[in-house]
């Protein structure tokens, strides 16, 4: 038997291999490029660790996750709790005291008017119920999205997504949508460098794609205020403001995904906040339970009850015990200041991975809000071509010193770090160290 360092025996690497063979021969993995050969035993804090007894710093968080720490107490203490009352109890049916809380809870963080939730079990379902929401509200049933973009894997949430790696074999999609350029700087289509042209030609495009790719029957615009799996993309400080003026000279409907940016990951409660808009709706998931599934449609009332009975429902939506650990996570960010805490951390890593890429020709960008952070790496910085296989070896040496990160933007040249946000500096000092001996010996090589 092994021993971790917080004390707790692990079982025998025998069922390390055990699990990874039990994988192979019964669970679908066909769709992963490579999984990870961890098995996880046992998770705190920012830490995993393997069956085999091997110590992980997790800087991905579960995908963003965990952004509270693996098995905080106090949501596993909310959540005890919660089991010894009702585990389901069909929350659209009946009153259950601890969803009320959970609504309400969001209510007092979200911005501007939202202040009314439907509960689903993950972000794909939060997106369909905005989706809806729009339509019902505006008697509208078009959508302009973003290339880059990812909001699920339902085909009505693959419609809407920009990002072809996600698509790719699973068309036709829904038709009435209309697409236009993600205010992705690094790789803009209008040939400058400059932040606010971008923003402004970006938004000039939405307004395009209003009026020469859609009928003008739009209900609403769909974006991640920062984009994940597009690659860490961070807008221009402008580029939202500019767009909702448009929006409102429309009357189209601003849905703002924030499954994977909200819950205090980018040094705010809702990334959304650092634009200085307000959505109509937001859609929240992955952070919000710190790992139990949930997700959460918050809209202005008006919107949120414009569905007519029988048109929507979800039979586990609005689980008692993920309401209960949500309720006892908002605390915890609140009480601990995670918000913040990702803001100052963040600014650390970002300080060190820009003096990193001035080293490193392979790095093209570093960009990031809070600990949502990106590396793109690129095999020549004239051409930016991607560096997939450069990615992928990072993550592959990073795993093989101890630490997790993950992998993304459409071409899988983007590492990301986004762990949790009450890793320890001490744990962040490492894991850049960790991070700065794969960029250089891959350079090398």
């Amino acid at each position: 038997m092994s021993e971790s360092r917080a004390g707790a025996v692990l079982t025998r690497s025998a069922d390390h291999d055990a699990t990874v063979e039990k994988y192979r021969k019964y669970v679908n993995t066909s769709f992963v490029a490579a999984v990870e050969p961890i098995v996880v035993a046992r998770a705190e804090g920012a830490t995993i660790w393997d069956a085999d007894g091997t110590e992980y710093l997790d800087c991905f968080a579960g995908i963003s996750v965990a952004n509270a720490g693996h098995r905080h107490p106090r949501v596993l203490a909310a959540v005890r709790e919660q089991l010894e009352r009702v585990v389901h109890a069909a929350s659209y049916i009946y009153h259950v005291p601890v969803v009320a809380d959970c609504a309400e809870k969001i209510a007092a963080i979200a911005p501007g008017e939202l202040s009314k939730t439907f509960f689903g079990n993950s972000g794909a379902e939060g997106i369909e119920t905005a989706m809806r929401l729009a339509k019902a509200y505006t008697g509208r049933h078009e959508f302009i999205a973003l290339t880059h973009s990812f909001h699920g894997r339902s085909n009505a949430t693959l419609s809407i997504t920009g990002n072809k790696a996600r698509k790719t074999r699973g068309g036709p999609y829904l038709p009435g949508i209309a697409f236009a350029p993600a205010p992705y700087v690094y790789r803009n289509p209008f040939g400058t460098d400059d932040p606010e042209t971008v923003a402004e030609r970006c938004a000039e495009m939405v307004e395009w794609a209003i009026t020469c790719q859609t009928s003008g029957d739009v209900a609403a615009f769909i974006a991640e205020p920062v984009m994940g799996e597009g690659g860490i993309l961070v807008p221009p400080a402008s580029y939202f403001r500019r767009v909702k003026e448009v929006l409102d000279r429309h009357g189209i409907l601003f849905i703002a995904d924030e499954v994977q940016s909200g819950f205090g990951r980018t040094g705010k409660f809702f990334a959304v906040e650092h634009f200085g808009v307000e959505p109509d709706i937001m859609v929240l998931a992955k952070g919000i339970a710190d790992g139990f599934p949930l997700s959460a449609t918050v809209a202005r009332p008006e919107i949120a009850d414009s569905l007519r009975p029988g048109e929507h429902l979800s039979t586990f939506g609005g689980n008692p015990v993920a309401c209960a650990a949500a309720v006892a996570n908002i605390d915890v960010m609140h009480d601990e200041r995670l918000p913040e805490e990702a803001a100052r951390k963040g600014a650390r890593v970002l300080t060190h991975l820009r003096a990193l890429a001035e080293r490193h020709e392979l790095i093209g960008e570093v960009r990031g809000l809070g600990l949502m952070i990106g590396i793109e790496l690129v095999t020549d910085r004239a051409t930016k071509e991607p560096a997939t296989t450069q990615a992928a070896r990072v993550r592959q040496l990073c795993r093989e010193a101890g630490v997790l990160i993950g992998v993304g933007g459409q071409a899988g040249n983007v590492v990301r770090f986004q762990p949790p946000l009450v890793i320890p500096d001490a744990a962040i000092d490492r894991a850049l160290d960790v991070l700065d001996r794969a960029v250089t010996e891959i350079a090398a090589g």
